[in-house]
This record gives C-alpha cells, structure tokens and sequence, in this order.
C-alpha cells in the first residue's frame, strides 16, 4: 500500500474509492461544546463534522426525533473493590471528562435517566479486567457512563456492545494522576443496530491511557473518542480494528488535544472492507497548543479493501501552535492486497485463498495483541477468520 506521511494523498482502485487529505484540525466545529441540545443546529450533512455520514440512517438521533423507547440489557462484573453506583445528572463527576461536541452527544446527555459510575479507589491495581456487557433488545436508549480511575490506580476495561436497536451515549474516562487505564471497546452489533458514542478522555499528571476500539457489526456505528490532558507527563494510545461489510457504514472519529506540557499520544487504527457500498471513515485531529511544549506524538491509518464496491475516507490533520516540540506526524494508507506479498506465501505452495486470509490476519496481529485479554482476543480473532471466509 502507498503511504502519505504530512501530505494529502488520494488513490482509486477498481471500484474502490480512497480518499486522504489534510485541513485544519476539525476543533472548530458548527456550534460550541454545550450540555444543551437547543445550541446545536439540527445538521443538514455539508458541516464538516456531518459531511460523511449518512444522517437518514441515524434514526432520527440527529434531528430530535429518537425518543427514548427502548430497552438495553447492561451487566457490570467488578472486581472486589471496585464501586459501581447509579447517580443523578448532578453528580460532580459526570461531565468532567469533557462535553458533547455535537448535536446527538448533548441529545444523549440530555436523555439519559441516570448515570453509571464505575470508580478504582486511590492506588488500587486490578488483576481481573471490570467487564460491561450492553446487549440491545431494540428500541432507542440513551445514556452515560463515568469510569473513574483514581490516582495511582489500574485497570482494564472491557465494553461489549451486542444486539440491536438504537444507542447513543456518552463515556468519561477521568484517569487519574499516576493512573493507568487500558479500555477495550468492542462493537459487536447486529446488522440493524446504530450506534452513536462520544468518548471524553482526561488523562491526569504522570498519567497513561491506553484504548483499542474493534468495530465489527452494525448499519452505521459512529464514535469520537477525544483525549485531553489535565497536567504534564501524560500518555495516550490509541488502537483501532474495524471490519466493515456490504452496506455499512463505520466512522470512528478521533480528536487529541495537547493543552499541557510533555505529554504523548500515539494512535494507529486499521480497517478492512468487503462487499457493495461498504463504507468507512476515519479522521484523526492532532492539536498542538501553544502552551504544549514537549509534545510527542504520531498517528495512523491503515486501510485494506478486499472487494470492489468499498469505499474509504480517511483525514489526519494535524495543527501545531508551538514549534517547542519533540515530534510530530502522521500518515495514511490504503489499497489492496500486496501483490509481492501474495507471490511469495503462493510459491512457497500456499493457496491463494488461504495466502490472503495470512496477509489479513498479519495485517491486524499488532493491534489484536495490544488487546491483553485472551477471551476476547480470542474471540475476534474467530471474528475476522469468519468474516474473511465471505471474501477471500
């Protein structure tokens, strides 16, 4: 595949559309943050944040006309220790991680009945992962969830979304400072499902954050983690694994704002697609502030297309306001398989269907493995294995 690193960079492929370009960093959005769903326009899809998504498959989570009619199965298995409570919208925490950026994060905030937090006392350290299992059993819910990981703490969290109906929630991560929090997102869904999240990430002195968000099921899943930075020495990774099929669309949307001194972020996302109008988005924001010296970071996107009839679009921007930094850049790739690659598993005798099956499974081993527990590497490594059997 061809790489572009610091320059926009568009290529097509039989049938297959990929796009990557560079603008500036999407932080000036079409209405400030605000908890309200009155200061947000209703989106008519040419804002820059609406432009590649398919606002007539929201379900009306968009434009104010999802109404809370659903109903979603939710299990969370803790770890002795750990709190789990059930709060008012006032509770102090909600909201600290940060605010809706859009019109259906402030439409969940301000739909949900009660919130969930999850709280990691002071310098505990976890051996067992806190599992969230969210299961649809249709309709349209809404709601939001706080993990609190307090100083000196650590932990793994592990998110499973499976079912169908309608989601939009917010999730806070508030990291604490000398934290250290890894969160597996898993997007699981039925075909039917639409699945719309913003993730707030506030990453606390010393601290280091670490996310893998997998992305199999779904008509349309849409997700924006952003990351903030509460003092200097902070660190934040994060992975990405999407596989999307005919008729999907799956956008994942990522800002990481430097604000403090000394702090790195490395992101690496990477996406296969099969079959007619299957549709993926990634756009990665990297913003440097003036008062963020000593900033380190880098981010990536890797896209295979299987099939014709795919298309990618794929934006990193990257804007910097301090020339005081240790490193900065990103790159974006997307294309076929590897011709060379496929000849030489083939003339060691290895079939050409199961010489592509090793070249995708090779392609997303390094983010499978950042993954750190075995049942669920385990079970989305038979995820793509079954995927791959429709197009290889």
């Amino acid at each position: 595949m061809a790489e572009a690193q610091n320059i926009p960079v568009g290529s097509t492929t039989a049938g297959a559309i990929a796009v990557a370009a560079e603008s500036t960093v999407a932080t000036r959005m079409s209405a400030p943050p605000s908890f309200d769903v009155a200061d947000f326009p209703v989106p008519h899809g040419r804002e820059e944040e609406w432009r590649f998504t398919p606002l007539a498959r929201l379900k009306g989570l968009h434009d104010g006309t999802a109404v809370a009619n659903g109903t979603m199965k939710a299990q969370i298995d803790a770890p002795e220790g750990v709190t789990v409570e059930s709060v008012e919208r006032g509770d102090a925490r909600i909201g600290k991680a940060g605010t809706p950026v859009d019109r259906i994060a402030a439409q969940a905030f301000s739909s949900f009945a009660k919130a969930t937090v999850v709280t990691v006392p002071k310098e505990q350290v976890l051996t067992e992962p806190v599992r969230v299992s969210l299961h649809g059993e249709g309709g349209t819910t809404f709601g939001h969830t706080v993990f609190d990981v307090q100083a000196f703490a650590e932990a793994v969290v592990v998110i499973d979304h499976t079912g169908d109906g309608v989601r939009a929630a917010n999730v806070d991560f508030l990291v604490g400072d000398g934290a250290k929090l890894t969160v597996v997102s898993v997007q699981d869904w039925d075909d039917t499902a639409v699945h719309v999240s913003q993730h707030n990430v506030l990453v606390g002195r010393d601290a280091s954050f670490k996310s893998i968000v997998v992305t199999f099921g779904g008509d349309l899943v849409r997700l924006h983690p952003r990351v903030t930075y509460a003092g200097p020495g902070g660190e934040a990774e994060l992975f990405g694994l999407y596989f999307t099929d005919a008729g999907q669309h799956q956008e994942h949307r990522l800002l990481v704002d430097h604000s403090a001194p000394h702090c790195k972020s490395h992101v690496v996302y990477k996406g296969a697609l099969q079959g007619q109008d299957a549709h993926a988005v990634w756009i990665g924001d990297v913003l440097i502030e003036k008062t963020a010296e000593g900033t380190d970071t880098y981010e990536m996107n890797r896209n295979l297309v299987l099939t014709d009839g795919a298309r990618v679009d794929s934006v990193p921007n990257l804007e910097i306001e301090t020339g005081e930094i240790v490193g900065a850049g990103h790159a974006s790739a997307t294309g076929r398989f590897d011709d060379e690659q496929l000849f030489y598993l083939q003339a060691r005798g290895i079939p050409a269907d199961e010489a592509r099956r090793l070249v995708v499974r090779g392609f997303f081993a390094e983010l499978v493995q950042q993954i750190g527990v075995d049942d669920i590497e385990e079970r989305l490594l038979t995820k793509i294995e079954t995927e791959l059997q429709g197009s290889v």
